[in-house]
């Protein structure tokens, strides 16, 4: 190829060039930080401490835009669109989770019952299928992504087969929190990795 000629320099500009721009990431201005210490305190509490907040922060993104006043046709309510007879369920596991329109205790109950749904996922998959798994449940319902899963007929199915009998919506919100935790220097190392095993 006569690509394999160019010098490195010059593919690193080619491949500035061809790259597409990018989704907003979580990490962008374009999101408040105000809430961030209620997904970091939540995330290490039901998740640990070294699992990556940005997630579920990602999740009240794709869920409100981090909207506290936000409110679905069906009620579901703040940030993390929670069901007022959700909240109520994990109410009565967390008493101190004192009100379903408070950002804090919004959050605190949408990671909890991301725990709940993620802990129903018990294969051996890749951390961040799982973690779709649970999203999709968050999303669909965990009766219907168990569907899915069925439809796949594997015991070791993958992501990409389950989400093949998903709804459109479910695809599209798994999605969206996806594109928001791939920063855009992590896409580019990742594409440029890429880009140059082609020339050697």
């Amino acid at each position: 190829m006569l690509l394999k000629f160019l010098p490195l320099s010059t593919l690193l500009l080619l491949y500035l060039l061809v790259t597409p721009a990018q989704a907003r990431p979580v990490e962008t201005q374009k999101w408040t930080d105000k809430y961030d210490r209620h997904f970091k305190k939540y995330s290490k509490r039901y998740f640990g401490p070294h699992f990556d907040w940005r997630w579920f922060k990602s999740q009240g993104i794709a869920e409100s835009n981090l909207k506290p006043n936000a409110a679905s046709p069906v009620g579901a309510q703040g940030i993390m669109q929670i069901l007022p007879s959700t909240f109520e369920d994990i109410q009565k596991e967390n008493p101190t989770f004192l009100a379903l329109k408070d950002p804090r205790w919004n959050i605190a109950a949408g990671i909890f019952y991301d725990r709940q749904l993620y802990r129903k996922w018990r294969k051996p998959l890749p951390s961040d299928e799982r973690l779709f798994l649970a999203f999709s449940s968050y999303n669909a319902g965990y009766g219907r992504v168990l569907k899915a899963v069925k439809r796949t007929r594997k015991d070791d199915y993958s992501w990409t087969e389950v989400k093949q009998h998903l709804p459109s919506e479910t695809k599209g919100y798994v999605a969206r929190i996806a594109s928001l935790m791939d920063t855009s220097d992590r896409h580019r190392s990742s594409k440029l990795r890429s880009l140059l095993e082609l020339f050697e």
